[in-house]
């Protein structure tokens, strides 16, 4: 029988949205991401401790005797015995997120993302399989800027809410873009009080708009639509390039038999009004302007960041404890 997921793969690629590896393998993805958040959801279960003393020990050798390089040491471990755990279920990619708090520091971004990536290698990991994410702030759309040109080291550009981003990215030259559609929606109906139907949700026309625009104008980078409430959302943005789901909606559209129509396509896009093309190159200014302007994007993208550097303080605590 095939199944709403088997559908939707027809399309585009689907990718898992966990931390909790054992659960990625039923839905056959093809790649999975992971952030702070659901790290530190998954090492609270009895399963994965094993990871958590395996980045102790790591720490304790390459640490030296100072408490605070220890910790760091074990985070960064961490993250990767996920990802390398991970991997060993997926065909693709996985992507590993830099510590939220270097948002607005570039070049802690490069060191943070060249340090996660030798420590992959010493895994036995090619950096082909490896998307660092960064948060969009100008300052990481730079860092990514640079260590796609001068490394090959592939990025994904996360807490991603205004078109200005979108584009800033796309002029980058990164690998991969995730904008929150769930995030978006959950703005709007804060502020509304409003219900959307799923062809109306506003982080669903977002990621249309930014997909369209990029087919229309001949970018590379990859739209892969991520934090998503419900499976209308997804249904709605079939045919864009990635989608990076959560095991429950996995679960859902696994469950849910029959096909699914293509909404997005690059003939589609370019059949589509065209839009007028926008620069931020070079211009930092019009950058913060563009995302001022728009109080959905400044909003989540701060509240963003503030939340992952939260759990990923939360992380750090409980490795702390460990050594």
């Amino acid at each position: 029988m095939s199944t709403a997921l088997d559908a939707l793969k027809q399309y585009t690629a689907v990718v898992s949205d966990s931390g909790d590896f054992e659960s990625i393998d039923a839905y056959k993805p093809q790649d999975a991401t992971t952030n702070p958040s659901l790290i530190l959801a998954a090492i609270k279960q009895e399963k994965y401790a094993r990871l958590l003393d395996v980045a102790a020990k790591y720490a304790k050798e390459q640490g030296g005797s100072d408490k605070t390089a220890q910790i760091d040491e074990a985070c960064d471990r961490l993250l990767v015995e996920f990802g390398v755990e991970i991997l060993k279920l997926i065909p693709g990619r996985v992507s590993t997120e830099v510590d939220a708090r270097l948002s607005f520091d570039k070049e802690a971004t490069k060191a943070k993302a060249h340090k996660l990536i030798k420590m992959y290698k010493d895994q036995g990991i090619d950096k082909d399989r490896v998307l660092i994410k960064i948060a969009s702030t100008w300052e990481g759309i730079q860092a990514a800027r640079e260590l796609e040109a001068e490394s090959q080291i592939h990025c994904n550009l996360t807490l991603l809410f205004g078109f200005g981003q979108a584009v800033a990215c796309a002029e980058a030259g990164v690998t991969l873009i995730s904008p929150f559609v769930g995030r978006i929606l959950d703005y709007y109906k804060k502020q509304t009080g409003k219900e959307y139907a799923s062809h109306e949700d506003p982080g669903v026309v977002s990621v249309q708009k930014i997909y369209n625009y990029y087919k229309q104008h001949g970018y590379n980078t990859i739209v892969m639509g991520a934090s998503f409430r419900n499976i209308g959302e997804i249904k709605e943005l079939a045919g864009c390039d990635f989608l990076t789901i959560a095991p429950a909606l996995l679960e859902q559209l696994k469950n849910e038999s029959g096909s699914l129509e293509r909404k997005l396509s690059p003939e589609k896009a370019k059949s589509e009004d065209p839009q007028a093309k926008v620069s931020f190159v070079d211009n930092q200014g019009d950058f913060l302007f563009e995302l001022a302007k728009d109080a959905m994007a400044s909003t989540k993208l701060y509240e963003g960041i503030a939340k992952f550097a939260e759990d990923g303080q939360a992380l750090k605590d409980l490795v702390a404890k460990k050594l």
